[in-house]
């Protein structure tokens, strides 16, 4: 008997303290997050291709933002490790352009080796500014990728994905500001 009033001492405490709890203090999850993904996502230049890549995420149920920013930076990564992969195939193979393509080699690592690792820690840090620069960087070396070739470039479709999926991480930050 002394055991149930002890549980209905903590049961009443606890809803005691729930219904005091201030309201700031409380989030209520939406499944997956779709609001905030969606109402983030919109305000960007590809929003289809942002909810995509957002929701392929399991983490992005429980971000924020800067969160989201951060899920869409370790894309950019994944898409320039792709990349990179690809022209490293080309490469083996014989391609005619080598040289175009060893270009295109350095700029992916730029991206790998300088934008990415840049961009997370100024999102870490709190300097949205430093990661937008970093992230447009990374559009800007895709760009000059595909503008190397004078015809489509056998890198077409990856430097598109990463011009866009940059562009979209890009305004993501910008939201920060």
């Amino acid at each position: 008997m002394a055991n149930l009033k002890h549980l209905s001492l903590i049961c009443s405490i606890l809803v005691l303290a729930t219904i005091s709890m201030p309201q700031g203090h409380c989030r209520v999850f939406q499944p997956n997050d779709v609001k905030l993904i969606e109402e983030t996502c919109k305000n960007t230049s590809h929003p289809d291709l942002c909810i995509k890549l957002l929701e392929a995420d399991p983490h992005s149920s429980s971000a924020d933002v800067n969160d989201l920013a951060l899920i869409l930076v370790n894309v950019i990564k994944a898409k320039a490790n792709d990349t990179m992969n690809k022209i490293n195939e080309l490469l083996k193979g014989g391609a005619d352009e080598k040289g175009l393509l060893s270009s295109c080699a350095n700029k992916y690592k730029a991206i790998l080796e300088g934008d990415v690792p840049l961009a997370t820690q100024a999102l870490q840090s709190g300097k949205p500014e430093v990661a937008a620069f970093e992230v447009s960087h990374s559009v800007v070396e895709a760009l000059s990728c595909e503008d190397d070739f004078t015809e489509k470039s056998p890198l077409f479709d990856e430097n598109n994905v990463m011009i866009h999926a940059a562009e979209v991480t890009r305004d993501i930050i910008i939201q920060l500001l």
